[in-house]
């Protein structure tokens, strides 16, 4: 079978394409990055540069694919609406276009389990338990409504994927924004850091996704990846920083006052258009301050999934492979 992956320059992407060619499938992999998408070619990966808000781009590049992985995304906590309009969702209708023309028998999206995200608690989160509308910040705006584009399309065998907090060597966002923080400031601690999340090996993501192309029960169907681990924020940061050789450094934070910081700096960068991230977000926020925990039962029961790298083995592989850079 042959797989066409978008994103495929980015961090999970190019997981996903040794996943796949490990299996043996055929790969094309499309992604705005020519200089890394040359490194990625081997005997079962193609490469082709393109944008997959260009339907015309899509239309060639995808021509005889038999399956899609539609892992390309605008993915960051701020940002202007029309754009992550044009790439999360008006993206998302041109493959699914591509998908209809060419009759391509699997699709498998990847979402964000940032849609469940919100100023509370949340333990054991089920995939339908997601809400219908969440105006928390542009991004996962965009998600929901790529999400529902596809559901539209009751036609296609389509699936979607929703992993949790990714991060491994290669890691462009999570650990190094932890990492920068830590040196400059200190990581804010809300209530001791004792609230419970659920992070996820990359590698347990790309195999995640190759079993929903898979599975014929996956189709139609909506799967939460995690490690299968949560554990307390501060005991994790703490894990990693000691793995790395790094001093953890904290501050506590008055939550009350936070709140209105970040309500307060939203504000003005609307108000101003700015197209800079504000230091503090309500959704980053509430990332720090609320367990969110997510049920991976349904994977477990449909896919077959199971994580194959354990939050351990992921953190001292991440470590290692630091200290040597």
């Amino acid at each position: 079978m042959k797989i066409f992956v978008t994103g495929a320059t980015g961090f999970l992407g190019k997981y996903i394409l040794e996943e796949l060619a490990a299996s043996g499938y055929e790969v094309v992999a499309f992604g705005r990055n020519a200089t890394v998408g040359k490194q990625l070619i081997s005997e079962k990966v193609t490469f082709i540069q393109g944008d997959f808000t260009n339907l015309s781009e899509i239309r060639a590049a995808a021509k005889g694919v038999d399956g899609i992985v539609h892992a390309g995304a605008l993915s960051t906590v701020w940002g202007k609406w029309t754009d992550f309009y044009q790439i999360n969702v008006v993206g998302t209708e041109n493959i699914l276009k591509v998908c209809e023309e060419n009759q391509v028998k699997r699709l498998v999206f990847i979402s964000s389990p940032s849609i469940y995200a919100g100023p509370k608690h949340q333990f054991d989160i089920r995939e339908e338990e997601a809400p219908e509308k969440n105006e928390l910040n542009n991004y996962i705006k965009s998600k929901l409504l790529a999400e529902a584009k596809i559901r539209e399309k009751s036609q296609l065998n389509s699936v979607i994927i929703r992993p949790r907090g990714l991060f491994g060597i290669g890691d462009t966002s999570i650990i190094p924004r932890l990492l920068k923080v830590n040196k400059k400031i200190g990581m804010p601690l809300f209530d001791g850091g004792e609230q419970l999340v659920d992070v996820t090996c990359v590698e347990n993501v790309a195999f995640a996704i190759r079993l929903g192309l898979e599975s014929p029960q996956a189709v139609g169907n909506t799967y939460n990846i995690t490690n299968g681990e949560p554990r307390p924020f501060k005991q994790i940061l703490d894990q990693m920083l000691a793995e790395i050789g790094t001093p953890a450094r904290y501050i506590r934070l008055n939550y009350s006052f936070m709140l209105l910081v970040a309500s307060s700096l939203e504000a003005s960068y609307d108000f101003f258009n700015s197209g800079k991230e504000p230091i503090f977000t309500k959704y980053t926020l509430f990332l720090l301050k609320y367990s969110q925990t997510l049920s991976i039962e349904k994977a477990k029961n449909e896919l077959g999934y199971y994580p194959k790298l354990s939050l351990d083995e992921g953190i001292k592989k991440y470590a290692e492979d630091y200290r040597k850079n």
